[in-house]
Order: C-alpha cells, then sequence, then structure tokens
C-alpha cells in the first residue's frame, strides 16, 4: 500500500477497498472511511496551507469541525468549492482538491514574505494603517487588500446541483450520537414518541469511534452497532447522519443542514437533493454535542506536525493513520495519556510526555510510564523546531504561575507533538437557545448552567467528561425529555456500564513562557491558528483600552475565522483575563452565533437558487386571465401585476391613455389582489390600531372603514392603507403591495415587545382574498346587476363602508372605496372564486364598455387626484405634515407610534421637504421622475437642491402634464416658478395644488 504512515490500528475504515485522489496536483491513495485528512496524514502530508495574514506555513490541527487550518479547495469547475475543512470531507474516487491561500503553491507562497515584517502586522495594524492619506484609501488601500484577502474561490458557473427544505414537529430531538446522546434517543424511543438524532459525522458514536473504550466488557463500537440497530428498527425514531444541527432558536426550533451526496463525489445521484436543510420543532431538546480539546498555547505551536492529542488519536484508532513516526505528547491533563497509549499501540513511537503539572501520578501516567515513556513534569515545550515541519521540541522546567521558564533547555526530537489544554465543552447551541454559562475552575472550562428552553444538556457539553457519567446522564436525560413531551414515564432502562479510569485534575496554563517575553523575539504564541492572532496580539489590546471579550475580539480578530473561535475562544479570554486582572467569567464570553459550522448558500436558498426561483414569483387568481388577454406585466413585491393591456397597434402610452379615458367616462376593473391584506382579531384590536394608526379608531363603527398612516418611531411616514372593522373585535388591514410584509413584522414586532399586554392576533391573508376594483360613473349600475343582496344607493352604501353579500353568486366583500376619485367597489371574494367572478364582471360590463386597466393607468388616476404611494412619494423622510395631510394626525386621542417625534424642531422646522403638484411650461413636456429642483436656471455647482420629481404622467383626462414633488418649503411657494434638472435637461416648471381632476371630489359618489 502507497501509505507510509498507514497502520492495522483503525477500526472504521476498509483497506481493501483503495480510493484514488489528488491533493496539490499529487496523486494519492487513501481507503474507504477515509477522509481528506486522515488519507493525507496517512501519506505523511502534513503541510497543507498557509495562515491567512502572514501566510505560515500550516498543517492538519484537529479531525473534526473545529479545524482552522486544513482548508481546501474542493474540485473544479462548477460543482468547486472553497474553504472546506480536510477533516469533514470524506474521501471518494477521484476527487480533487488543492490548498488555498496560497500562489504559487502550498509548498513555495510569494506572499510568505508578509511573515518576515509580521512585527509590523500586530493587532489594529489595519485600522492604525489605512487611515492616511484618505485619497488612497479607494486607489491604493483597498484594491490592494481585496486582491490580497481571501481564501479559496468561488466558481462562476451555475449551480448545477438542487437543495430542499424539510419542515418536522417531533417529540424529542437529540443533537449528537456519542455515548450520551446514543442512550437518550434509545429511552426517548422506546418510550414511543416521535425521536429525530442528529449526528454531524458519517456514523453514529461519536468519540467512541475515535478510542479504545470498553463498554459491557466489549469494544464500544460493538455497543454502539447494536444500539444503532435497534435505533432504526423503531418506526418512531428518525436518525440523520452527517447533519450538523446549526441554529437553536426561540420555543424549540432547531436548523439542521444534512449534507446527502457529498460522500459520494460531485453529481453521483443527480435526482437527490444535494443537501437539505431540516426545520425542526420539538418538544423536548436533548444536547450531547461534545466538547472541543483544547491547543496549548506555546512558541511556535503552528508548526505542521503538530496536532491535538485526540486529534492523532482519532487518526491511529479509526482511521489507522499514524500522524508521525515519533512524537511528544505535551499536556496539562490526563486526557493525553490516554491518547499516547492508544498511538503506542497503533506503533508510533512516543519519544516523552511533558507535563505541566509538578506531578502526574494517576493512573494513565503509570501506564505510560510502563511503556518505558519519560514522563517529564513541571514542564513545557518552551520552543519547536524546525520550518514546514516540525523536527524537535525545547523542553524546559517552568514556574508554577506560569509567568517563567526556570530550567535549562534540552532537545528531544521527533516529527509530531500532540498536544491537550483541556477540553471545552461544544455550549455554542445551548448558548444560541439563551441559555446562561457558568465558569468552571476545577474544569477550567465554561459550562451550561441555566437553561432557556424545553432542553437537557448531557455528556462533555455539560462537563461530564468521563464514559461512565456520558452514558448515565444520556439515559436519564433522554428518558425524563420523554416524560415530559408526553410519552413516556421516565424510568430508565438503559444499563450501559463504561470503563471507569480515575484521572488527575487538570492544571489550566494559558501561555507557556519561553526565554523571551511573549511578545518580543521571533517566537509567536498562536491563539487563532487561522488568523494569525497571537498572544502577544491579545496582550497589546488589552494595553490599548480594549478590557471587553468584545472588542478585543473585533481588534484582534480572535475567533472570527471559519471556526468560529471553538479553539481559539476560551484561551483568549483566559489571556486578556490574566492582562485586566479580572477572573475569568467577569470577562465572559463572545455571543455564539448561527451557523455552529459553515453552512452552503445553496442550502440555505433551497429551491429558490437560479433564474426565476431565485426569488418566489406570485400570481393572481386571475393571472391567467391577464395573459390571454396581451396584458404586459411588472414586478410588484415579488408579484406579476398587469401593467396595461396593449389593443393592437398601441404602445404603453397609447394604451393607458385609452384605459385612463375609459375609466373616467365609463366603468373600468382592476386587479388589486395583490394589496397586503391582514386580519386582526382580539378584544383590544381597536386599542392596537388606535395605537398603530395616527387617527382615532376606538369608535370606529362595524361595517365601516378609515384610511391611516402608519408612523415609525421618528414620526416619518411607513405605510397607508385602508383598514375597516368587520365586527367589535375584528378588522380587515389593508396595506401597499410592497410593504405587506414589513407591516405584519412592524405589527408583531409591537405585540411583542412593546405591547405584550394586548390580546391581539394579526394574520396574512393577502392570497386569502381575490381583491376587484370596479371605477367610474357607471359602476353603480354594473354593481347592480351583479349583486341583489346590496342597497347600493348612496344613503344605504356611502363612502368608505362595506356591506357583505353575493357578487356573481358567490359571498362576497364589497367595500366603497377609491384609489382613482370616481365612484369605485373593491369586491374581495375568497381567491378560488377570483377567476369566476372577474369574468362574470367582463360579461356583464360589455354593455358598459368595461374596460380592463393596469397599474400604469392606476398610477396615472391616482396622482390626477393628488393620491400619494407611500415608497415612491415619500422615502422615510416625510411626516403627514410634509405631505399635507396634517388632517390625519389626531390631536385629541393619546399617544401612538410616532407622536413623541413631532416636538422634535426638527419635523417642524421651516425649509422641510413638503408634497406640491408640478406643471410644465410646456403641457406637452413630461418631467422624469427623479429631476432635481432649482430656483434658477443656471447655477454655480455644486447647486442648492430644492427637492425632486417623485411621480410624473401624461394625463389624457387634462390633456397636459402632471407631477408631484417634495419641494422645500413647498405648500408656501404655490404659484412660484422653478426649473427641473434631468442630465442637462432643464425644464421650467410650476408649483401647484398635487390636486389635478375634481378638486372638490364630486365625482367620488357618482
Amino acid at each position: 500500500m502507497a501509505e507510509q504512515f498507514r497502520s492495522t490500528s483503525g477500526t472504521r475504515v476498509d483497506r481493501s477497498k483503495v480510493i484514488n485522489f489528488t491533493f496539490n496536483g499529487r496523486k494519492l491513495t487513501g481507503v474507504e472511511g477515509d477522509t481528506l485528512a486522515s488519507a493525507l496524514v496517512a501519506n505523511g502530508i502534513h503541510l497543507v496551507g498557509r495562515s491567512f495574514k502572514t501566510h505560515r506555513p500550516r498543517g492538519i490541527v484537529s479531525c473534526g469541525s473545529d479545524e482552522p487550518s486544513a482548508l481546501v479547495q474542493l474540485e473544479t469547475g462548477p460543482r468547486s468549492e472553497p474553504n472546506l475543512r480536510a477533516t469533514q470531507i470524506e474521501l471518494y474516487e477521484g476527487l480533487e482538491a488543492k490548498s488555498v491561500n496560497c500562489w504559487p503553491s502550498v509548498d513555495f507562497d510569494i506572499l510568505s514574505v508578509t511573515s518576515l515584517a509580521s512585527r509590523l502586522f500586530v493587532a489594529g495594524f489595519y485600522y492604525k494603517t489605512f487611515m492616511s492619506p484618505k485619497s488612497f484609501w479607494m486607489t491604493v488601500y483597498e484594491p490592494l487588500i481585496r486582491r490580497i484577502a481571501g481564501l479559496g474561490v468561488l466558481s462562476h458557473e451555475k449551480d448545477p446541483d438542487t437543495y430542499d427544505h424539510m419542515n418536522e414537529f417531533c417529540e424529542v430531538l437529540v443533537v449528537g450520537s456519542g455515548p450520551a446522546g446514543l442512550t437518550a434517543a434509545l429511552e426517548a424511543g422506546r418510550a414511543g414518541g416521535r425521536v429525530v438524532l442528529v449526528d454531524e459525522q458519517a456514523e453514529f458514536g461519536g468519540s467512541l469511534n475515535n478510542t479504545r473504550d470498553i463498554i459491557n466488557g466489549r469494544p464500544a463500537q460493538e455497543w454502539v452497532a447494536e444500539v444503532v440497530a435497534e435505533l432504526e428498527g423503531m418506526d418512531n425514531v428518525r436518525l440523520l447522519k452527517r447533519s450538523n444541527a446549526f441554529g437553536y432558536y426561540d420555543h424549540n426550533y432547531i436548523t439542521v443542514h444534512e449534507r446527502r451526496t457529498d460522500h459520494m463525489g460531485p453529481g453521483a445521484m443527480p435526482e437527490l437533493a444535494r443537501h437539505r436543510i431540516w426545520h425542526f420543532r420539538t418538544k423536548q431538546v436533548v444536547l450531547a454535542t461534545g466538547s472541543h480539546e483544547r491547543p496549548l498555547v506555546f512558541a511556535d505551536n503552528d508548526r505542521p506536525g503538530i496536532m491535538l492529542a485526540s486529534a492523532g488519536q482519532t487518526y491511529a484508532n479509526r482511521y489507522g493513520a499514524l500522524p508521525g513516526k515519533r512524537g511528544v505528547v505535551f499536556t496539562n491533563n490526563d486526557s493525553a495519556y490516554k491518547a499516547a497509549l492508544d498511538l503506542l499501540e497503533a506503533g508510533m513511537e512516543i519519544a516523552a510526555v511533558v507535563d505541566l503539572r509538578e506531578s502526574a501520578e494517576g493512573e494513565l501516567a503509570h501506564a505510560v510510564r510502563k511503556k518505558g515513556v519519560e514522563v517529564i513534569t513541571g514542564s513545557g515545550v518552551v520552543d519547536t523546531l524546525g520550518k514546514k515541519h516540525v523536527n524537535g521540541v525545547m523542553v524546559a522546567s517552568v514556574s508554577s504561575d506560569g509567568e517563567k521558564m526556570t530550567g535549562q533547555k534540552r532537545r528531544i526530537d521527533c516529527d509530531t507533538i500532540l498536544m491537550s489544554g483541556g477540553w471545552n465543552p461544544a455550549v455554542h447551541l445551548f448558548s444560541q437557545s439563551i441559555g446562561k454559562l457558568r465558569y468552571d475552575d476545577e474544569k477550567a472550562c465554561f459550562l451550561p448552567n441555566i437553561s432557556a428552553q424545553k432542553e437537557r444538556t448531557v455528556g462533555a457539553c455539560s462537563g461530564a467528561f468521563t464514559l461512565q457519567e456520558a452514558l448515565d446522564q444520556g439515559a436519564a436525560a433522554g428518558a425524563a425529555a420523554a416524560k415530559d413531551a408526553g410519552t413516556g414515564k421516565g424510568a430508565v432502562t438503559v444499563k450501559a456500564e463504561g470503563l471507569v479510569v480515575e484521572e488527575q485534575p487538570l492544571k489550566a496554563y494559558w501561555v507557556v513562557p519561553t526565554d523571551h517575553p511573549v511578545g518580543q523575539g521571533k517566537k509567536k504564541h498562536f491563539v487563532d491558528y487561522q488568523h494569525d492572532v497571537t498572544a502577544a496580539d491579545i496582550m497589546l489590546a488589552a494595553r490599548e483600552g480594549m478590557h471587553s471579550v468584545e472588542h478585543m475580539k473585533r481588534f484582534t480578530t480572535n475567533g472570527m475565522a471559519t471556526d468560529q473561535g471553538k479553539m481559539s475562544n476560551v484561551n483568549g479570554l483566559a489571556i486578556l483575563s490574566h492582562q485586566i486582572g479580572k477572573d475569568i467569567p467577569k470577562v465572559g464570553t463572545t455571543t455564539f452565533r448561527p451557523p455552529y459550522t459553515p453552512v452552503t448558500f445553496g442550502a440555505l436558498a433551497g429551491r429558490s437558487i437560479n433564474g426565476d426561483l431565485a426569488d418566489p414569483v406570485r400570481r393572481t387568481p386571475m393571472y391567467s386571465w391577464h395573459v390571454e388577454n396581451g396584458a404586459t406585466f411588472e414586478p410588484v413585491g415579488q408579484w406579476q401585476r398587469a401593467w396595461y393591456y396593449p389593443k393592437a397597434g398601441e404602445d404603453m402610452h397609447a394604451a393607458v391613455a385609452r384605459e385612463t379615458k375609459a375609466l373616467r367616462e365609463g366603468v373600468g376593473i382592476l386587479d388589486a389582489s395583490t394589496l397586503g391584506k391582514i386580519d386582526i382579531q382580539g378584544k383590544d384590536a381597536a386599542e392596537f390600531l388606535n395605537r398603530i394608526y395616527t387617527n382615532a379608531w376606538l369608535k370606529l363603527p362595524v361595517g365601516s372603514a378609515r384610511y391611516g398612516f402608519m408612523l415609525k418611531e421618528d414620526g416619518m411616514v411607513f405605510d397607508d392603507g385602508v383598514t375597516t372593522r368587520l365586527g367589535e373585535n375584528h378588522f380587515h388591514m389593508t396595506t401597499t403591495t410592497g410593504g405587506a410584509a414589513g407591516v405584519l413584522d412592524w405589527l408583531e414586532e409591537y405585540l411583542q415587545t412593546e405591547w405584550p399586554d394586548l390580546e391581539v392576533y394579526c394574520t396574512s391573508v393577502t392570497e386569502e382574498w381575490s381583491t376587484l376594483s370596479i371605477g367610474g360613473p357607471k359602476a353603480r349600475a354594473l354593481m347592480e346587476e351583479l349583486c341583489s343582496d346590496i342597497d347600493f344607493s348612496q344613503d344605504a352604501f356611502p363612502f368608505m363602508t362595506m356591506r357583505e353579500g353575493t357578487v356573481a353568486g358567490v359571498p362576497a366583500r364589497v367595500f366603497r372605496i377609491s384609489f382613482t376619485g370616481d365612484l369605485s367597489y373593491e369586491i374581495n371574494v375568497r381567491n378560488w372564486h377570483g377567476l369566476h367572478v372577474w369574468k362574470a364582471c367582463m360579461e356583464a360590463g360589455k354593455k358598459y364598455d368595461i374596460t380592463p386597466y393596469g397599474t400604469e393607468t392606476m398610477h396615472v388616476l391616482r396622482a390626477e387626484k393628488g393620491f400619494i404611494i407611500v415608497g415612491q412619494d415619500t422615502d422615510g423622510t416625510q411626516t403627514p405634515q410634509d405631505l399635507g395631510m396634517d388632517w390625519i394626525v389626531s390631536k385629541k386621542k393619546g399617544d401612538f407610534v410616532g407622536r413623541r417625534s413631532f416636538a422634535r424642531e426638527d419635523t417642524a422646522r421651516e425649509g422641510r421637504k413638503q408634497l406640491v403638484g408640478l406643471i410644465t411650461e410646456n403641457p406637452k413636456e413630461v418631467l422624469t421622475e427623479g429631476a432635481q429642483l432649482t430656483n434658477e436656471r443656471d447655477h454655480a455647482l455644486p447647486a442648492p437642491m430644492l427637492g425632486h420629481v417623485t411621480s410624473s404622467y401624461w394625463s389624457p383626462n387634462l390633456g397636459h402634464s402632471i407631477a408631484m414633488a417634495m419641494c422645500k418649503d413647498g405648500l408656501n411657494r404655490t404659484g412660484e416658478w422653478i426649473y427641473a434638472h434631468d442630465r442637462g435637461k432643464v425644464t421650467k416648471v410650476k408649483i401647484v395644488s398635487p390636486v389635478f381632476y375634481d378638486a372638490k371630489g364630486e365625482r367620488r359618489d357618482g
């Protein structure tokens, strides 16, 4: 076999099945069950990458999702992916990978010259260096940084794979399938409820696949196989491997990223979605996410060949890949001795175990001594030798307080350093759930303390690092979770006995001294391997006042790499705490945010990744009729809305002119189904609306409607619409088409955060109702033909009221609302009746020469009346008063959102931009929307701007162009002539009222 470091010890690989792959252009072989990292280790390849900032040589450090250095570009072409961890890539035939962040090769990287000036690239370097001259930022600094920055390269070709999302509910969700997770899932599964077990690895068993642990007197892997087989036989249990639970949100909502086909190679099963995002809602959660081994911070601890002790143990035990021929173990705890024993058993020579503790008298230490291995206590690795691969260490005694080196240096030759600085429980999901942590001095790590949701944390994730503790805790948690979910009695049935090994406590040792003070000399003590953050950088941050861990993180970038600080965070904050003289718990932790590990954008997007699927396309029930009748469409807030209906030989302007005159003279019909519609119910609904809108709502009669403005806290218009009172505690709100989702979110935010005492329920019903707007002088006659059980007389059915009846034979709500200024009715029917009613209206309206019209005609009609469109005539800087609508702001009722802002000087100052109408000196000249307004035709540049044109149209009913604009002090300048500028073209315009047509409103009632 070609792999010179392949041993016979690996239990999870099949040596009879050889796999060919390529790394950095070199053809290599691995075996079935390998990861890319384990195959590289078996081939004796340790230099796999370069660090981000100074391009130092880097090797494989870990064996899982916490890997900071072994990042690769996987494959070429459209399926090429950057920055994947070699430790998580399952080997498959023909795999092609290469190192990132190096040129022309990982062995000879030109940018490694930056390491020669590394003393200049200290924490805060970018903030301090690229400040002046200011002109250099856009021309020199930013282009240079962007060219150098980055790791892998994104493919510019279309992604050929598919991705999907699934929603699922269960009683108990168990995250992690180590000893604690398996017993928890088994207990919960036996209780009979729906159980889901997820694990990020390719096999269930977690750490039990990596060790030589014994359960019930036999290898742990045999126990794992039995448990998994029983779980697979349960109809109520779903098992998801290669699935990373990456987000834990409110109400026990957990997201899981499943990699379904990656292990088979690109395009292996095109009929399957490559990745899937699961959205789980669950009654109970059991977190058995394990822990991450912590590296030690010592001089030049980043050389290839230096890895975590547990990683070396895993490569030997699981994959049969020896990390080297002669190793030195460096530790402050007993777990590294277990790794040393396993590596010895696998055939690797262990030259020495260097233990920072003053004594090592535990069971495991004695077992190592019996193997003839020297144990050097009270000492540390104070230097490493080599460049692209470690070839030796310098060892010396160190003071018990960790401040200085106390003895003479001694060289030990080796090709591997296996380090262990203790263990950090993987509390990321627990923290995302808003759980509170506590610091354990004895174990030197943060542990879960107070849960915020219906969750239990077990095993190493809870600080239970022994096998028996994990087995017992998992079983108890699974039984209790099932009971609390209502599917079990809480009785424990799993009885698994692990091998109990007595261990001595660890000794926290955050920075190992050398013969120079940290930060002086050429030696570097790395904390964050990927971002080249050293202990000296964190000490500098403390000296410069970065005493908050959040400030230190941003100043140094510690923990901001793609591993999200899984290795570096605790070491970093411990160094900071020592520098500022505070206990670690008082320094605190940074915020753990989703995703726990990186998730592909394709998976997050699901099916919506290419072309038309990039954004949902929404169509009304009448869409097919619009298509058949030649409508041209425009996208409005994802909706495809009929824009205009051109007849033969008509362009848009001709079609709009015809449609506009048809409505003013006869009857027109508009598909208004896209308007946002929100159903609001609850005993406090009226009070809620009274607080949300600027006008009064408490006394609005049932069956009546009212137009209202919503404001932001700054007093600026947010959205508008008509809301109708359907019952004492029931309202129907309409919003702008594009603003519907934002308004619903706004309402929910206030209900959940500001007024949780109000009993109000908001439900989006936009798609539930089809809306047809019938308008024009003949609208009443048409409605009377379509609906016989509603009295459409002016007295019986006045403006801004609603009646219920049947239209074209189906139940309907009919509203007297007008956005055109003419007599109008809005018919709301269930969406499945929309097309039927539309066709009935068109058939009955033939005698009235009914004309369908689109959004462009609607814009002209509303502009003739001076009706605004929020988001077009407003931009978030207008108050109702600026729009000439101070009448809509109640002066009698109590508080409402935005009211206090009217007391600010700025909202009442002179010279604010206000809504006005404009007519051009040449009536046929139509202004360009966005044209800038000035006082004079010619100005010295830069010219003082009065405002800009917001809406502009040709009005066939008036015979001249019209425009609306925001203009400084516009309401006081009516009748003045000013100038509109559009890319060199200057037009003389007159400020007029924005109401151009039917100023007295006489047409509204027919």
